[in-house]
C-alpha cells in the first residue's frame, strides 16, 4: 500500500513536469489515470495535478524562497515533485508527516539518490517557516492571486472594477453544471429524478435547460445519463444555442464544433437542423461523434480549418453560423487551471488574428438575412469586442444584433460573462446580422 501511495505522487509529479513543458492536462492526465485500478487513487492524483496547477505560480514563488538557488533544468521532475509536496502541506488535508514521508519516498521512482534528502529537508523547511512565508504571499501580488504578473495585468486593465473577482473565482473549483435534453425530458422532471436520486441540484440562472449539482459525480451516476437525457455542460456555453434563433429546417453551420456539446444543444432546440460541423483537429472529431451518438443525432462532421473553404464548403450558404472560435480559453480556467502555465503574452495577438480570419472567410457562407453568432470562452477584449469591432468596420453588410439579456456585461459590441457570474464560467458573444 505504501508503495502505491509513493508511486501515485510520482504520477501526479510526472504530469506537472510535462505541462510545464508544454502539454495540456487533457492530453498527459488521462493516460496516466487510465493505469490505476482504483478510483480513490485517480481520484488523489487528479486532485493533485488540478491543484499544482491552479495554485502553481503561488507554489512555485513559495519554493524559490525555500531554495538557495534555482534548480537546474534538468531536475524539473524534482522541482514537480516538491511543488507537489508543497501543495499537500498548503492545501490539501494529507496529514503533514505522510505528505513529506510519502513525497520523499517517490524520490525512488526517479532515480535521483540525491533528491531524497533534500526534498525532505526542503519541505521540513515550508514546515518551519510556514507562517512567515505565509505572510509573504499577501504582500506578493503573483503569490495572493496564484496568476502570472501578465494574467494579472491583462485582467485588470480590461476589467479594472472586477479584476480581483475574476482572478478569486479562476482559483475556485468550478460547479458541476448540467444540460436537460428538452426532447426528452422537462428541468422540473429531471430534478425530481436527482432529488429520487439523493442529488441535490437548482437551476441555473438566465438559463432554459442549465441545472448545477451541489455536489460533482461520476456521470455514471446520473439518472439517463448514457441515454443522453442530461449533458455535462457550463451554463454560459449552453446560452450560444438560446442566441442562434433556431427556426425548424434551417441549415446550419458549427465551426470549431469539438468536443459537440453546443452542436448536440443545437439539435435539441431545433431536431430538424440540416447541421455541418467543422472541426479542424482531426483528433477531436471523434469527441464530436460520441456525443451524437449518446444524444441519438446526426450531423455532417468534417475533418477541416474552417477558415479554408474549399477544403470543405459546397457553396450552399448557411441560414445560421454558430462560430465558436479558438481563444486563449481565459475564461475556463477554473475548469482547467493548467491554462495559465500555457498562455504566454504573444498568444493574444495572434489568437485574434486567428479569429479575425476565420470569422471573415465564414461570413461568406452565410445566406444574406442570415445570423452569426460569434463566440470564445476568453475574457480579453483584444479577442472579443475588438475583433467584432474590426470585422464589422471591414465588411459591408455586417451588422451587430443587440444581444438583450439579464446575464453578463454589456461591451461596446456583444456582451461578455466574467467567470463566475450566475456560477457560470467566462464566455463572450456577438450576434451578427447580414443585409
Amino acid at each position: 500500500m505504501k508503495k502505491n501511495n509513493n508511486n501515485l505522487r510520482l504520477v501526479a509529479a510526472r504530469v506537472i513536469d510535462a505541462v510545464t513543458e508544454g502539454y495540456s492536462l487533457a492530453d498527459c492526465l488521462p493516460p496516466q489515470l487510465a493505469k490505476l485500478k482504483e478510483t480513490r487513487d485517480r481520484a488523489f492524483v487528479q486532485a493533485l495535478c488540478y491543484g499544482v496547477c491552479r495554485f502553481y505560480t503561488r507554489l512555485d514563488i513559495i519554493l524559490s524562497h525555500l531554495l538557495s538557488k534555482p534548480m537546474n533544468e534538468k531536475d524539473s521532475d524534482v522541482h514537480a515533485l516538491l511543488l507537489v509536496g508543497l501543495y499537500q502541506l498548503m492545501d490539501m488535508n494529507t496529514a503533514p508527516h505522510a505528505a513529506v514521508s510519502e513525497t520523499v519516498d517517490a524520490v525512488e521512482g526517479l532515480n535521483k539518490a540525491w533528491a531524497r534528502g533534500f526534498i525532505n529537508a526542503v519541505l521540513r523547511q515550508y514546515q518551519r517557516e510556514r507562517e512567515p512565508l505565509t505572510e509573504h504571499i499577501e504582500s506578493d501580488i503573483e503569490a495572493k492571486h496564484a496568476h502570472p504578473r501578465w494574467w494579472i495585468n491583462a485582467i485588470r486593465d480590461a476589467w479594472p472594477e472586477q479584476w480581483e473577482a475574476v482572478l478569486a473565482a479562476n482559483n475556485e473549483h468550478p460547479p458541476f453544471s448540467l444540460r436537460v435534453n428538452q426532447q426528452q425530458i422537462g428541468v422540473d422532471d429531471y430534478l425530481e429524478k436527482l432529488t429520487n436520486s439523493e442529488l441535490a441540484a437548482h437551476r441555473i440562472p438566465h438559463t432554459q435547460h442549465g441545472i448545477i449539482l451541489e455536489k460533482p459525480v461520476s456521470v455514471e451516476v446520473l439518472p439517463k445519463f448514457a441515454a443522453g437525457q442530461v449533458t455535462v455542460q457550463d451554463g454560459a456555453a449552453q446560452l450560444a444555442a438560446e442566441l442562434m434563433q433556431l427556426q425548424p429546417n434551417l441549415r446550419v453551420l458549427d465551426a470549431c464544433a469539438a468536443p459537440g456539446g453546443k452542436l448536440t444543444h443545437l439539435l435539441e432546440v431545433e431536431p430538424t437542423l440540416d447541421v455541418t460541423a467543422v472541426e479542424k483537429d482531426k483528433g477531436r472529431l471523434s469527441l464530436i461523434h460520441d456525443n451524437l451518438r449518446r444524444a441519438t443525432q446526426e450531423a455532417k462532421c468534417i475533418a477541416a480549418d474552417a477558415s479554408d473553404l474549399s477544403a470543405w464548403w459546397d457553396n450552399k450558404p448557411f441560414d445560421r453560423i454558430l462560430l465558436d472560435a479558438p481563444c486563449s480559453a481565459s475564461g475556463v480556467v477554473r475548469r482547467h487551471p493548467d491554462i495559465k502555465l500555457l498562455r504566454y503574452p504573444t498568444d493574444i495577438a495572434s489568437l485574434a488574428n486567428e479569429q479575425f480570419t476565420i470569422l471573415s472567410a465564414l461570413w461568406e457562407t452565410l445566406t444574406p438575412g442570415g445570423l452569426l453568432v460569434y463566440a470564445t470562452c476568453s475574457i480579453f477584449p483584444e479577442e472579443n469586442t475588438e475583433v467584432v469591432k474590426k470585422f464589422l468596420a471591414a465588411t459591408a453588410g455586417a451588422a451587430e444584433e443587440k444581444i438583450t439579456a439579464k446575464w453578463g456585461v454589456a461591451c461596446e459590441v456583444g456582451r461578455q460573462i466574467l467567470p463566475g457570474m450566475e456560477e457560470m464560467d467566462g464566455f463572450y458573444f456577438a450576434c451578427l446580422r447580414k443585409s
